[in-house]
């Protein structure tokens, strides 16, 4: 089998992640690796976007599909098994990479951490009585889920988050018990996308004592900072391996305690998911494995390549990632702070925590003229990438922690939105339309391929003066501290 047959005659990778020099290992990875990122002079910060590829990752696994017969693996013949095994020991990797319990959980392989929670939204058995609750600072995956919610006359609430953009400190001390209600459900982030913030995984136990199936996006979580499902128990997880470790895209999971899958309630049944379906009797019955939720025929081929990027993972080590990034995000995030113009005022305003503590490798921002207006932040993308700079702008998929950054006013906001016609919504508009207040921001995100001259570049480049680049008109006031 490829995996097992690459490690024992060595991965690329194997004699440097034995270093016993972390910077060393980095710095030997990143040569090695990823050296096409200094190739191309580039500095690549948007990995909570999508993570890089290891560079041998794509060379083996372009050997094993030139060398390895696979088929659909809904069949009994040679290569649909052949599938059908590399299927099931991916699972089991993913399960042993997060410390679960093969007793305890289930992993149903979807397109991406958004497909993954719409399953959950989906068939999660909602009715009168039931309650949604949410963080605000989540992405809008998760926030699509009310809709099913509000479908079944559930009830929708949302938590309060603070200047920080952190959950309020009191967590679910005010929320009331749901525990002999209707199911009922709460969903959380464990690292924001917008931000970088991290909540408490304490969150999950909380909930369930309440009464609340819980869901945990770790999508911006898990490829910097090791989870464990040993010692919490949520109900459903997303993940996106892409995020990962950047190869192969079109492949998420869902992560599920079996107890939980046999609430859900499939609206519809498909190739793959059914023991059997009748045309004549118009009946049909699940599969009762989780195979249910894997609709048509899985991406057996891409599927076949996570075992192998887990291993990088598992070898490079989380810790050890975790460590690299942190360090790196301190000296970003240090420096951000201190540009300043020669008259004294920020370049730079941060949205969420200004310290290390409780945030993860990513930070969201808009650039200020020495008069402390904004700078349009797709301008700033722009100008990043002229100098070979890759960061993102707007306000990531996450409109709650946006909202809260910004500081919009809930009826001015509505009635903005609702003056834009269909098909004619631009940032800029809404903008105007709100006082030319900021709507979006930039953001820059670390990975394990990212080492301290990229924190440097993106530094220099900050530093520069950019509202002489932009055209005119495209500076907006923002408001907030």
């Amino acid at each position: 089998m490829w995996l097992l047959s690459s490690r024992e005659t060595g991965n690329a990778w194997t004699a440097i992640t034995s270093a016993a020099d972390p910077a060393a290992m980095f710095a030997e990875l990143r040569r090695t690796e990823f050296s096409r990122l200094d190739a191309g002079n580039h500095v690549y910060l948007d990995y909570t976007g999508s993570g890089l590829y290891a560079e041998s990752l794509v060379r083996s696994y372009a050997e094993f599909l030139t060398t390895t017969v696979l088929g659909n693996p809904h069949s009994e013949n040679p290569s649909s098994l052949a599938a059908t095994e590399f299927i099931e020991r991916s699972r089991a990797d993913v399960l042993s990479f997060f410390d679960a319990d093969p007793a305890e959980y289930a992993v149903c392989f979807a397109a991406n951490a958004s497909a993954a929670l719409r399953l959950v939204g989906e068939a999660y058995p909602f009715e009168k009585g039931s309650r949604f609750l949410l963080s605000p600072d989540n992405h809008n995956s998760v926030h699509g889920i009310r809709e099913y919610a509000q479908r079944q006359d559930a009830t929708v609430e949302y938590l309060e988050i603070d200047a920080e953009l952190r959950l309020n400190q009191s967590g679910l001390s005010q929320v009331p018990s749901v525990s002999g209600a209707p199911p009922s459900l709460f969903a959380f982030a464990s690292q924001s996308n917008f931000s970088g913030v991290k909540t408490s995984l304490d969150l999950i136990p909380q909930a369930q004592a309440l009464g609340y199936d819980v869901v945990l996006d770790a999508a911006a979580y898990v490829p910097t900072n090791k989870l464990s499902l040993r010692g919490i128990h949520p109900d459903f997880v997303c993940v996106s391996f892409y995020k990962m470790f950047g190869f192969p895209t079109g492949v998420g999971a869902l992560i599920v305690r079996h107890e939980a899958l046999q609430k859900l309630r499939r609206p519809w049944f498909a190739g793959g998911t059914v023991e059997f379906a009748s045309v004549q009797n118009r009946v049909h019955r699940l599969v009762s494995t989780v195979e249910a939720f894997e609709d048509g025929t899985p991406n057996f081929l891409s599927i076949a390549a996570i075992q192998a990027g887990l291993a990088l993972l598992s070898d490079i080590g989380m810790d050890r990632i975790h460590a690299h990034v942190h360090d790196l995000m301190a000296t970003m995030l240090d420096g951000m702070l201190g540009l300043r113009h020669p008259n004294g005022a920020p370049r730079l305003r941060v949205y969420g925590p200004h310290t290390m503590e409780d945030r993860g490798a990513a930070v969201a921002f808009n650039v200020l003229d020495a008069e402390g207006d904004v700078v349009y932040h797709d301008d700033v993308v722009h100008q990043a990438g002229l100098a070979h700079i890759s960061l993102r702008g707007g306000c990531f998929c996450n409109p709650g922690a946006a909202e809260a950054a910004f500081e919009f006013e809930a009826d001015r906001t509505m009635q903005c939105l609702q003056t834009l016609p269909p098909g004619e919504f631009s940032p800029a508009r809404l903008s105007h339309c709100l006082g030319d207040l900021a709507v979006g921001a930039v953001r820059a995100s670390l990975g394990m391929a990212s080492n301290a001259a990229d924190v440097d570049r993106l530094l220099e480049f900050l530093a520069s003066d950019l509202k002489a680049q932009v055209p005119a008109g495209a500076v907006f006031t923002a408001s907030g501290p």
